[in-house]
């Protein structure tokens, strides 16, 4: 007689790459919905208020990280990509344009709202990285190289996603968010952990039949 296949427990099954980046970067989604919906209110936080200067520079920046975001997890849901191709093009159009309007949004912002140094040089490199990453990603030949450069794109766009986490477990001991030198270095190692975690990924991927 065939013997029929055991079934894989539910926690023993790999957890979908698509729900981890959902449940990791919904920090940065909601931070960017609530920023999209403060800013034409003018219900802006006070720590916020500095970025009022350039409303509609921030605006756009809210509700590109917003899309950027929300359409991410969705091009990496293989059943997206097998069974509606379309579906999958459309929303990589707009997870491309959304990431190009957040880094380019990004750089502005730099210029128009002075900030301390080592954010500053961090975030223009971060803005800068995801428009090269998503032309790169565009432009590949192979789908291999295409998946690559969409996944750092995506890491590096919701690098406040890691930020937010870091600053957390701090909030919750000390009662007060980091600030000053400290708050700076956490926001630059948090951005690297990210890009580090998308090359991990990419190689784990690549090493899949």
């Amino acid at each position: 007689m065939t013997s029929l296949p055991r079934r894989v427990p539910l926690l023993a099954r790999p957890i979908p790459l698509a729900l981890v980046l959902a449940l990791v970067t919904a920090i940065p989604v909601i931070s960017a919905a609530v920023l999209s919906v403060q800013v034409p209110l003018g219900a802006v936080p006070a720590e916020s208020q500095r970025l009022m200067v350039a409303p509609a520079t921030l605006f756009g920046h809210a509700l590109a990280g917003l899309l950027f975001g929300l359409s991410g997890p969705l091009q990496f849901l293989r059943a997206l990509r097998q069974r509606f191709g379309r579906l999958h093009r459309i929303s990589g159009w707009v997870f491309v344009t959304a990431g190009a309007v957040l880094g380019a949004s990004g750089l502005a912002l730099l210029v128009q709202v002075s900030a301390p140094p080592l954010p500053e040089v961090a975030r223009a490199l971060a803005s800068a990285a995801l428009i090269v990453a998503l032309a790169l990603g565009l432009s590949a030949r192979s789908r291999t190289r295409h998946r690559a450069w969409m996944i750092r794109a995506y890491a590096i766009g919701m690098g406040l996603g890691t930020v937010g986490l870091a600053f957390f477990p701090i909030f919750l001991i000390t009662g007060a968010p980091p600030r000053g030198l400290v708050a700076d270095l956490i926001f630059v190692c948090a951005w690297g952990l990210n890009v580090l975690v998308a090359e991990l990924v990419i190689r784990r991927i690549g090493a899949k039949p």
